[in-house]
């Protein structure tokens, strides 16, 4: 039976959610599955809820063990087969909070800033040191393992893994799966969820929906397309931007609108303040959520604790079905984060796209998708070289190539001048202290 490493396991809903649906999985509830984090009074939660789990779903067929610590940590990767990746390098406090307060002094508002945007890129910048040390790590103890990442900003972490390290690595995201499925609920075509065919290509968080088509292969994206803008033009909700994408790009896009209003310099900006209200954009969206989630789950964890009669059905995170193909040998189609090896033709090759993949005994293989709609590609490019410029910041740990990230970074070019720019990265790197202490 495969190790699998857990590498942030005081994510406890996350964790449970992931490993929970490898005891689910007949190929994989053997499994040694190794908990690995920093904070010893969140692992020993996971610890616990984990353990319930295991005893309740498979009957204690997994073996579990803690890891804690730097000086733990390889002891935790040595001979896994599957590495999978949650972690996040500072926390909401402090450095989330940083990441949204310190611009705000400048008038830059963001709504998630984790992916795009400012706080997109300083969280990449302090979690690529660590990434950087997880490899090391594992071109030693567990050279022939699969690093599944699920820490955003997906396509910066993922991209620089695969460019600049020799371990095999894929980045794994949750609104692939989700996409379509949710666009005909929202849209009142749930007859037609049912035998869907489509195509998802494009970069993390702005994957287009390329084709979708009902079980007998015809096109939905005419009524699509109609069903979205009558809704727009009548109604308030939470998907305002992505139906806006459809009305002007032609296509709908994978990740919320809450994201996507930052990833762009179209909707959140200083001198229109009426577009947030029209597009219902929820700026400060994430601290908000964060906040939400820690008193959830210091109440779930009281219930969890208390009687201990967890159990789980598997869902649809990716990561279980990926090691189940590879154990088995039975293929399995994914929306796969990976280096763009001529797999979409009018993308950079340093990109990292998202594209499908089949994975197998023999890994992650990913299909060729051929050539985006030309504004598509150009949307992505708008990332693409904000993100590149983060990864070779990442990379030279100089601070002008950290002004220029942020200078490309489509959002907060609109708003900012080049002085203000460097300005607020200064303030930035400052704040968050140990953090970005290896930027000079």
């Amino acid at each position: 039976m495969p190790k699998i490493t857990f590498m942030g396991a005081g994510s406890t809903v996350f964790a449970r959610n992931v490993l929970g649906d490898c005891m689910c999985t007949p190929s994989l509830c053997e499994s040694e599955i190794a908990l690995y984090d920093i904070d010893a009074e969140r692992l020993e939660e996971s610890y616990i809820i984990l353990s319930a789990i295991n005893k309740n779903t498979n009957g204690g067929k997994a073996t579990l063990k803690t890891y804690c610590g730097v000086e733990n940590r390889k002891e935790a990767l040595r001979g896994a087969d599957f590495v999978v990746n949650a972690i996040q390098v500072g926390f909401y406090d402090p450095c989330t909070i940083i990441d949204f307060e310190v611009p705000k002094k400048y008038g830059l508002r963001q709504t998630i800033a984790d992916t795009m945007g400012i706080g997109g890129i300083m969280r990449a910048l302090r979690t690529i040191p660590v990434l950087e040390d997880f490899a090391r790590d594992m071109e030693e103890v567990c050279p022939n393992a699969w690093f599944l990442n699920y820490t955003n900003p997906m396509a910066m972490l993922s991209g620089y893994m695969q460019r600049y390290t020799n371990v095999k690595t894929v980045g794994l995201c949750h609104s692939v799966q989700v996409c379509s499925k949710e666009l005909l609920k929202a849209l009142g075509m749930e007859d037609k969820i049912e035998g869907r065919r489509e195509l998802i290509a494009g970069i993390n968080h702005m994957g287009w929906l390329l084709k979708i088509e009902d079980k007998d292969g015809n096109d939905l994206y005419p009524e699509i397309k109609r069903r979205a803008a009558e809704k727009n033009a009548t109604e308030k909700h939470k998907d305002m931007v992505r139906y806006e994408y459809i009305r002007r790009l032609g296509y709908y896009c994978t990740e919320s609108s809450e994201h996507n209003a930052e990833y762009n310099p179209l909707f959140i900006k200083s001198r229109y303040p009426e577009l947030i209200e029209q597009f219902n954009i929820p700026l400060d969206e994430y601290p908000r959520r964060c906040i939400n989630q820690i008193k959830g789950w210091k109440e779930e964890k009281e219930s969890i604790l208390k009687d201990g009669k967890v159990e789980h059905t598997r869902s649809s995170e990716y990561a279980s079905y990926i090691m189940e193909a590879m154990v088995t040998g039975n293929p399995y189609k994914i929306g796969g984060n990976v280096l763009n090896t001529g797999l979409i033709d009018n993308l950079p090759a340093d990109a990292c796209v998202e594209v499908p993949c089949l994975v197998d005994k023999m890994g992650v293989n990913p299909c060729h998708v051929g050539r985006l709609p030309v504004q598509l590609a150009a949307m992505n490019m708008t990332n693409i070289n904000a993100q590149l410029m983060t990864i070779e910041a990442a990379r030279t740990r100089k601070r002008e190539d950290i002004y220029r990230a942020a200078m490309l970074d489509p959002h907060t070019a609109a708003e900012l001048s080049i002085d203000d720019i460097v300005k607020m990265c200064d303030d930035l790197i400052e704040a968050h202290g140990d953090y970005m202490a290896m930027y000079k």
